[in-house]
């Protein structure tokens, strides 16, 4: 297991008792040196991106502080979230203030840029450390992390010179990287591009419409009175479908689908079809509705697609393999990677998309033992109106799982099974107005960014929304997860969870990225509203509705955890305090996790002790030396008011 290292075992905190309060001083570092990497809590760039940037032999540029107020030293993957820690008024409220920074040196090394702009060290040379105040930092060159442009830290200014003038860049020495890395802040916002991903969905689903309205080419059933019915007449003329009859004029499906013209339509008469289908150029095929039964006879998948602008509509399928695992079909993946992509990639399903970019699969019922609908390397598929019914419990896969693929899963019912969307590097998917109910997780995030979940009802699930494997970006909007263990967990950076409804789970939310956005939640009626599984304070948590669950937080292993920005903070029911200006806001600091403040509302004892100067001492004092701090989270602003109150409403939760 990685340790981390404590400042604490090398900084001496000398508590200065004076007059009306305490202060803390911890020294000015001269005396600190950089600790091993992996060694440091880290924050900056995801899971994923560090990997892939290992495997690549790229270099990131990295940082590590030691604060004043935390006993852990904090890593950074990168020097603008390295600037952002020692600058941003969050950190130092809750860390202190910076003892020492440190930062790669990379002089001697001989740096180089790939054409996209990744840094590679030629001989596999290790940079060591220098300190941040002695470096220098050339910007303006092609440079680059997976987090975009990066600046590039020398100990030695002849070096960092040579790189600048062998890229075009400019070098500035460490309050000039500050500087400069604050005015390109400037005026910005965590929330990410909502409204933007929404229109990329719509018009993916407009791009998929024309497949719709393709002519009918062929008219297919199992009945030759029903097949000459559809077509008004016995043979083809020009502009008029051709009758096939299975058994007589093709003797399968298959047959006939390989006969029809690309850009056309198939129509499928009621009646229940051997399949195993294959489609293989740009097609519609509609069914009648769920009386048009496509059955795989349990062995493979039921249709596979390997090619673009395919549409499978308007039918049931049914007969899917019960296999999970596949074979890959070429090693195109890491090694670190591959084991995931046989098993979740190259299973049986109903419906198998390979290479099939702005495919359509609608109003389809699914029935299935392992998985519904796959996309591999498909960008702009669209899956809407469908049902997926998996089985009980575990034995079942995925309904929907896009893999290398942009996908939009839109107005669908999953039902059982193990997961309702397992997304798989698929970068921008959109999920949105769905109802999951019965399974293991409702949407499945592994080392998928920018997605957008929004607007689904979950319910009697594992886990609603589980965001694993430390992506950044993914946005989770007004879903309402209801009776489940977990609400929404996430994991990762620069997500923004906003206006959901978890309510009468055993975890309402449950916290573990860095640099997130949490507002406009409505957290009521679970066992714990909120945990935390992060040690950094980093996120924004603010405007949310934390009421009427058994323990409002847990804090895990954080430490003075602050959640409010601007002056406003979270409505955690009556609180101790008043509202003297009429701002909407308590004046007093509020802590869920204090046994006192959390039992004030209840307890007279509790509500005189909560306002005693007693107690208002030891929180100081608690807050100035980090080493008798208890786990905890306050609420600096805590708000009088509901910030949605009709939510409450539905919940017979009294506001005032």
């Amino acid at each position: 297991m990685r340790t981390v290292t404590s400042v604490g075992v090398v900084v001496v905190l000398v508590l200065l008792v004076a007059g009306t309060g305490l202060a803390v001083d911890p020294g000015d570092g001269d005396q600190l040196s950089p600790v091993p990497f992996d060694r440091t809590l880290t924050t900056g760039l995801t899971g994923v991106d560090v990997e892939q940037a290992r495997e690549a032999g790229h270099v990131v540029p990295r940082g590590q502080v030691f604060y004043s107020q935390y006993e852990y030293v904090v890593g950074y993957y990168g020097t603008d979230a390295l600037v952002a820690g020692v600058t941003g008024p969050q950190h130092t409220a809750q860390f202190g203030r910076p003892l020492a920074v440190f930062v790669t040196d990379l002089a001697g090394t001989d740096p180089k840029l790939t054409d996209e702009g990744d840094v590679t060290l030629p001989d596999a040379a290790s940079p060591g450390w220098a300190r941040a105040g002695d470096a220098w930092f050339v910007v303006g060159t092609p440079a680059r992390t997976p987090a975009g442009p990066t600046a590039l830290p020398f100990a030695d200014r002849a070096a960092a010179r040579e790189f600048a003038r062998e890229h075009d860049g400019t070098v500035v020495d460490w309050e000039g990287l500050r500087e400069r890395l604050a005015d390109e802040d400037a005026g910005g916002d965590r929330k990410p591009p909502v409204a933007d991903r929404q229109r990329w969905a719509d018009r993916a689903v407009e791009r998929t419409r024309g497949s719709r309205d393709r002519p009918v080419s062929m008219v297919v059933g199992t009945d030759q009175q029903a097949v000459l019915a559809a077509t008004d007449r016995p043979s083809t003329s020009s502009g008029s479908p051709s009758p096939v009859v299975l058994g007589e004029d093709a003797p399968t499906l298959a047959a006939a689908v390989g006969r029809a013209p690309p850009n056309t339509t198939i129509r499928l008469l009621p009646g229940r079809y051997d399949a195993n289908l294959t489609v293989e150029k740009s097609l519609t095929v509609a069914g009648s509705g769920t009386d048009t039964v496509l059955d795989g006879g349990g062995d493979g998948s039921v249709v596979t697609v390997g090619t673009s602008d395919v549409a499978i509509t308007d039918l049931r399928i049914v007969g899917v393999g019960d296999a999970n695992a596949g074979q890959l079909e070429s090693d195109d993946g890491s090694a670190w990677d591959r084991r995931i992509r046989l098993t979740y990639g190259y299973g049986d399903a109903a419906v198998r998309l390979r290479d099939a970019d702005r495919s359509l699969v609608e109003n389809v019922s699914v029935d299935t033992p392992s998985n519904g609908i796959v996309a591999l390397d498909s960008d702009g598929v669209v899956v809407r109106n469908v049902a997926v019914n998996g089985t009980d419990g575990l034995a079942g896969f995925m309904s929907v799982l896009p893999m290398y693929s942009r996908m939009v899963v839109e107005d669908s019912h999953f039902d059982g099974g193990r997961d309702a969307v397992y997304a798989h590097y698929a970068d921008g998917t959109v999920v949105r107005d769905n109802h999951i109910e019965n399974l293991r997780f409702g949407f499945h995030d592994m080392y998928t960014s920018d997605t957008l979940v929004v607007n689904n009802t979950i319910r009697d699930v594992n886990t609603g929304l589980y965001v694993m494997t430390r992506p950044s970006g993914n946005a989770m909007v007004g879903n309402d997860i209801r009776n489940s263990s977990i609400g929404i967990s996430t994991a990762g950076s620069a997500s923004y969870v906003n206006g959901n409804v978890v309510a009468g789970n055993e975890i309402g939310l449950s916290i573990g990225t860095t640099r997130s956005t949490y507002r406009g939640n409505t957290v009521v009626d679970n066992g714990v509203g909120v945990r935390l599984t992060t040690m950094l304070p980093t996120n924004d948590v603010f405007e949310n509705d934390v009421v009427r669950n058994d323990r409002s937080v847990s804090p895990g292993m954080a430490t003075l955890v602050s959640w409010a920005v601007d002056g406003r903070g979270n409505y955690w029911g009556t609180v101790p305090g008043v509202d003297r200006d009429g701002d909407g806001v308590v004046d007093r600091t509020y802590d869920p996790t204090d046994s006192v403040d959390r039992n004030a509302r209840h307890s007279p004892v509790a509500n005189a002790l909560a306002y005693s100067p007693a107690a208002q001492l030891f929180d100081q004092f608690q807050q100035a030396a980090p080493g008798l701090r208890e786990p905890s989270v306050v609420d600096p602003a805590p708000l009088t008011g509901p910030v949605h109150p009709g939510r409450l409403e539905t919940h017979n939760v009294t506001t005032p």
